[in-house]
């Protein structure tokens, strides 16, 4: 059976295709008579309307954004920051009347590029993408535009980018922990590479890690801790399989269970930190008491937990990106926005006990 067109309704009712096109997409150029005329031999014919993709095409806006992760579809559901995060960047896009396509991707560079290939999209937005991800190349394949959710100092005046500097507030964190007299100090975050970690990894440098927030924030630790002497390779340095409670549970092992335990754990987001702290609770541990627990981004759920963090504005982020994308500025200083950090001391970070031995 062949497949209804437009052109099917205009020979059917002895119109013009421009006119049956109007029926559905300028109805104020027809009468009413005219117009209920081809809607009714529309149906009759099983033809549904013309082809969304191509109309957008022909617009040249097809009214949607593409928002990249490496990680699954259920993240950006699950992870306060991501939701918060979502939210602000889905406030601009109802203000452009446009929409967010949430295109997950393999954190091993596997899989997504096809599907970035053939997004109907007016451009996208990069949360939580490693640098060397395929993807990224296929998107400057399209030459569409792309906004980073993280800051980025990389010399290019087109490059749109929002985000804090993590290197700057890391450090903060760093020094918060050591002014408080721990030298015996473990890192925990999510590594994004082509390998999956899960347990301890040693870093030659921090330079290393694969992905750009990861990196920047280790950086930040390091210089932090180097500042009172404690060398990089003291550090305990430990991954988690996901960005989540249970996996900030399951690395928090690494730093507990040996000897000397560890008197403080840096944690590069809050819901890893999470699960540090019912890792403490499972062994009868109190934070901030025996051992301190930083976290990193402030989410909801951190001040119930009495937890201290650097505080990042996650819902501003997400509009300002939007606004990057759908509104560019002129002027090139304005197309990277860094936004302000806060340290926030709670009780899960003390002084160190017994000189920390």
């Amino acid at each position: 059976m062949v497949k209804p067109t437009l052109q099917t309704v205009a020979d059917a009712v002895g119109v013009s295709r421009s006119t049956v096109s109007n029926a559905y997409s300028r109805p104020d150029q027809l009468s009413p008579e005219l117009r209920a005329k081809i809607l009714e031999a529309a149906q009759k014919l099983g033809y549904s309307g013309p082809d969304p993709a191509a109309r957008s095409l022909r617009k040249g806006r097809v009214g949607a954004i593409g928002v990249l992760f490496s990680a699954e579809l259920s993240y950006a559901f699950t992870d306060p920051y991501a939701v918060q995060f979502l939210r602000g960047l889905a406030e601009t896009a109802e203000e452009h009347g446009t929409g967010l396509l949430l295109i997950p991707l393999s954190s091993d560079g596997g899989g997504g590029e096809a599907t970035v290939r053939e997004a109907l999209v007016d451009g996208f937005c990069a949360y939580c993408v490693p640098d060397w991800h395929p993807s990224l190349d296929v998107i400057a394949d399209r030459r569409l535009p792309m906004v980073y959710a993280e800051w980025r100092e990389d010399g290019d005046p087109e490059l749109l980018a929002v985000g804090i500097d993590d290197v700057a507030a890391a450090r903060e964190a760093g020094r918060h922990v050591a002014a408080l007299g721990h030298r015996r100090v473990a890192v925990i975050a999510h590594w994004i590479g082509k390998e999956a970690f899960d347990g301890p990894i040693k870093l030659a440098r921090p330079e290393d890690a694969e992905h750009h927030v990861t990196r920047e924030r280790l950086m930040g630790y390091r210089d932090a801790l180097a500042e009172v002497g404690v060398d990089w390779a003291d550090i305990i340095t430990v991954s988690a399989a996901r960005n989540s409670r249970e996996g900030g549970l399951r690395a928090a092992a690494h730093a507990l269970d040996r000897a000397p335990r560890s008197t403080a754990i840096l944690v590069a987001a809050d819901l890893l930190a999470l699960g540090v702290l019912d890792a403490l609770q499972d062994r009868g541990l109190r934070a901030g008491r025996e051992v301190s627990v930083m976290g990193f981004d402030d989410i909801p759920e951190a001040a119930a937990a009495r937890l201290t963090t650097i505080r990042q504005p996650a819902l501003d982020k997400g509009r300002i990106a939007g606004r990057l994308l759908l509104e560019p500025p002129e002027k090139s200083e304005d197309r990277q926005v860094v936004l302000p950090t806060q340290l926030v001391v709670r009780a899960s970070t003390g002084p160190v006990q017994n000189g920390g031995f």
